[in-house]
């Protein structure tokens, strides 16, 4: 069974290359606010949040970690195409456009039995298929389909009990479980948009590297303890 776990980083457009109404829609509720100093702060957050969305944001990296081979594949955005490797690791990166790494991916995807993601099933996925239809790529596997099965394991489902209980981010669960967190190299994912803006896609690649091998830590530890078939 080929496995595949996989992770993406993401970071907004620039506000004002927005339609006009697409900004009056999401600032609606700023502008209904009195206070200045409120309506300022407000405004900062619905502009940090349009990282979140597929239709104001975009993808700037794809992380995929095989677990058959035990190498991990990082495609990040770069207007010329590029391939490294990092140092000491069985990691290799590759520059591309947003398009070219969203082919890739469900070029990929064609051939895996199963999906491992944190979240990915409330953020990665969602925002991939969207993208992609943006873009005009059509998914080769749709991975939100059935959300009990075993072709797409989202751990932070599992580790909630499909959300029975209380939710806690990916650093938090790294510390719980005794794995190495991707955020004690002093980066985590707040600080994207800012890396990305001061040109530096490569140090955003790295982190997602991270991120996909402690996503792949907790899935060894949710395949032992915790998986029943």
């Amino acid at each position: 069974m080929r496995k595949l776990i996989f992770d993406i980083e993401t970071c907004s457009v620039p506000f004002e290359s927005l339609s006009d109404s697409q900004r009056e829609y999401l600032m609606k509720y700023t502008e209904k606010e009195n206070d200045p100093v409120k309506k300022e702060a407000m405004r900062d957050e619905t502009i940090r949040y349009t990282s979140l969305y597929p239709f104001t944001a975009k993808c700037i990296a794809i992380g995929m970690y095989d677990v058959l081979k035990e190498k991990s594949f990082v495609y990040y955005e770069s207007e010329k195409q590029e391939e490294w490797n990092s140092e000491n690791t069985n990691v290799l990166y590759k520059g591309l456009t947003e398009k070219e790494m969203l082919e890739s991916f469900w070029r990929i995807a064609k051939y895996v039995d199963q999906f491992v993601t944190f979240n990915g099933r409330n953020f990665d996925v969602p925002f991939l298929m969207m993208r992609s239809a943006i873009l005009k790529v059509k998914p080769s596997k749709n991975l939100m389909a059935y959300r009990y099965g075993d072709e797409h394991i989202d751990l932070l489902e599992q580790f909630t009990f499909y959300n029975t209980t209380r939710k806690f981010n990916l650093d938090f669960y790294c510390h719980a479980f005794g794995v190495e967190s991707p955020k004690s190299k002093d980066i985590s994912g707040m600080e994207v948009k800012t890396l990305y803006e001061a040109g530096k896609i490569k140090d955003i690649a790295v982190y997602c590297s991270k991120d996909i091998y402690a996503t792949f830590q907790l899935y060894k530890i949710w395949e032992e303890y915790l998986a029943y078939r």
